[in-house]
């Protein structure tokens, strides 16, 4: 047990709890219960001669006693209790590395609103749309409204709350650690500071934050904790600071926080009414529909017209898109033509059964043979 600017962390997860870490058993070195060796010591200390390629938390080098990593094998003695060992500096640095909304974690570097938006083409919009406006399957980025947060059942007429976020996040420092350990998709953790920077400043700048009421142009460490969010005050209780804890405690402890009130007596219990929604909200975008059908296909206004394209816009679109999944993308003549050299049966063998990080029929084992046959073909043809 060691304390650790007021963190509590177990096995890798960060938690503002408690100014106690404990590292468990399981990583021990030690040959028996209540035995040290030189082994035990040079792990608590954190001493190896890692790789030029080493990564501290310890995932790629070799250790001198022929242990590989710095998380050492296990040898303790399976009878008895065993309490474990010393964090070596490298995993408590590698596990240690939120960002927090002081500041605290914030890489060195910098970034600007332009190199973000070549990042986000590039990266992002395949899954985000264009600006982070959504409409691919994956969360909405921009746009909302911060006045239908309050939105509930009880308000007749209004549209459910549109969290982005411009509208909805209370911490800048919460977008920029997610891009950091999440993102890009199929690639996370592979951007530079820099990066991680211009993509925060591009993403903040389309939700029209401010610092300092001027507009963002490039985001460092120094103006970052500048940034104050719309939403930084919405949140309930305050988890932020060491007085988290007690704040969430303190919160709970009041029923009537949670909507805990009066006295349940549970008795006469099938007598009671059945409650109804009174106010059931009905004018929402897009409008409540039972039916199954799928809408008309308008081709004036460039809309699939193939039951092969539209399949593709649904099922594949975005691995198959960009090259950023390492799919061959639709419209790139020399990517499917080297596709094209294994013969059209041998595509279509690995479209219906997987190849790679391709699942069969890419995940969507709804589609029959047929129709994975016909996106294919539509894919090669749109690649020609």
């Amino acid at each position: 047990m060691i304390k650790l600017n007021n963190k509590l962390i177990i096995l890798g997860v960060s938690v503002a709890a408690s100014s106690a870490l404990f590292f468990t058993g399981c990583f021990a070195s030690n040959t028996s219960a209540g035995t040290s060796s030189a082994k035990v010591e040079s792990a608590a200390s954190g001493i190896y001669n890692p790789t030029k390629n080493a990564l501290d938390g310890g995932v790629t080098y070799k250790r001198e006693n022929g242990m590989y990593t710095a998380y050492a094998v296990n040898e303790q003695a399976t009878t008895g209790v065993n309490f474990g060992r010393v964090p070596t500096p490298n995993e408590l640095k590698a596990w240690d590395a939120d960002i927090m909304p002081d500041g605290t974690g914030l890489p060195i570097g910098s970034g600007t609103v332009e190199e973000g938006e070549v990042l986000y083409d590039r990266d992002c919009v395949s899954c985000h749309g264009e600006f982070g406006a959504g409409g691919k399957g994956y969360p909405t980025l921009t746009g909302g409204s911060m006045d239908s947060l309050t939105n509930q059942r009880t308000c007749p007429g209004k549209d459910a709350p549109k969290r982005t976020i411009g509208t909805y996040w209370p911490q800048a420092s919460t977008l920029i650690w997610y891009i950091r350990d999440a993102m890009p998709y199929a690639n996370p953790k592979s951007y530079t500071p820099d990066e991680m920077y211009a993509m925060t400043a591009y993403l903040l700048a389309e939700n029209g934050i401010q610092i300092d009421g001027e507009d963002i142009e490039e985001l460092n460490q120094d103006n970052f904790t500048k940034i104050v969010m719309p939403n930084r005050d919405g949140f309930y209780p305050n988890i932020d600071g060491p007085d988290g804890v007690e704040n969430v405690k303190a919160f709970y402890q009041d029923p009537k926080n949670f909507g805990a009130v009066g006295t349940r007596c549970m008795t006469n219990c099938g007598k009671e009414p059945i409650k109804r929604i009174g106010n059931e909200i009905t004018n929402v975008e897009p409008p409540y529909s039972t039916l199954r059908d799928l809408p008309k296909v308008d081709s004036n206004a460039g809309a699939a017209v193939s039951e092969a394209e539209m399949l593709y816009e649904k099922s594949c679109l975005v691995c198959h898109k960009t090259d950023n999944m390492g799919a061959p993308p639709v419209g790139d003549k020399n990517a499917w033509a080297k596709v094209m050299e294994q013969g059209i049966d041998r595509v279509n063998h690995n479209a219906l059964n997987g190849i790679g990080a391709m699942p069969p029929k890419g995940g969507a084992m709804n589609l029959s043979d047929d129709q994975v046959k016909d996106i294919v073909n539509f894919m090669i043809e749109s690649s020609k």
